[in-house]
C-alpha cells in the first residue's frame, strides 16, 4: 500500500513522463518540418520510450493499490533555433527528469517504501543511459555545427534507431 505522499508523488511523475513524451513528439514534428527525417525518427522513438515509462508508473500505482490520477499536460515548445538547441533542451529535460526520479527514491526511503525504492532503481539506471545518449548527440552537433555534411551524416545515422520496449519482460 502506498502512503498518501508517495501516491501523490508517483502520480506527479506519471504526468512528468507523459509530458516528456509530448515534448519529444513536438521535437519530432519540428525535425519533420526541417526535413531532418533521421532526427525526427530519433525523437519519435524517444516519444515511444517515454510513453512506456509513463505506463510503467501507471501499472505500478495500480499494482500498489493506488488510484491513477491523470493531470493536464502543458503545451510543449514547438520551435527551436537549431537542431543543436533541440538536443540541448532534451539534455536539460533528461537531467530534470533524473532529478525527479532521485527525489522519488529519497521519498521512498523516507517513507520506508522499499518496494517503490526497488522499482525506481530501474528508472535511475535508465536515466543514466538517457542522459548519456543525448549528451553524445549534443557533443556531435557541437563538433559539426548545424549545417552541411556533418549534420547530414548525423541525421542519416539517426534513421536507423528502432523502438525496443525495455519495460517488457519484467
Amino acid at each position: 500500500m502506498l502512503t498518501d505522499k508517495m501516491h501523490q508523488a508517483l502520480n506527479d511523475q506519471l504526468q512528468a513522463e507523459f509530458f516528456s513524451a509530448y515534448l519529444y513528439l513536438s521535437m519530432a514534428a519540428y525535425f519533420e518540418d526541417e526535413g531532418l527525417e533521421g532526427m525526427a525518427n530519433w525523437m519519435t522513438i524517444q516519444f515511444q520510450e517515454e510513453q512506456t515509462h509513463a505506463m510503467k508508473f501507471y501499472r505500478y500505482i495500480i499494482e500498489r493499490g493506488g488510484r491513477v490520477e491523470l493531470q493536464a499536460l502543458e503545451k510543449p515548445q514547438k520551435d527551436w533555433p537549431s537542431p543543436l538547441a533541440v538536443f540541448e533542451e532534451a539534455f536539460e529535460h533528461e537531467k530534470m527528469i533524473s532529478g525527479r526520479i532521485n527525489d522519488l527514491a529519497e521519498l521512498a526511503i523516507a517513507e520506508k517504501d522499499h518496494a517503490t525504492h526497488n522499482m525506481l532503481q530501474w528508472f535511475i539506471a535508465e536515466q543514466v543511459e538517457e542522459e548519456a545518449a543525448v549528451d553524445t548527440i549534443v557533443n556531435q552537433l557541437k563538433m559539426v555545427g548545424d549545417q552541411g555534411h556533418g549534420l547530414f551524416m548525423i541525421d542519416r545515422e539517426m534513421r536507423g534507431r528502432t523502438f525496443v520496449d525495455e519495460t517488457q519482460g519484467e
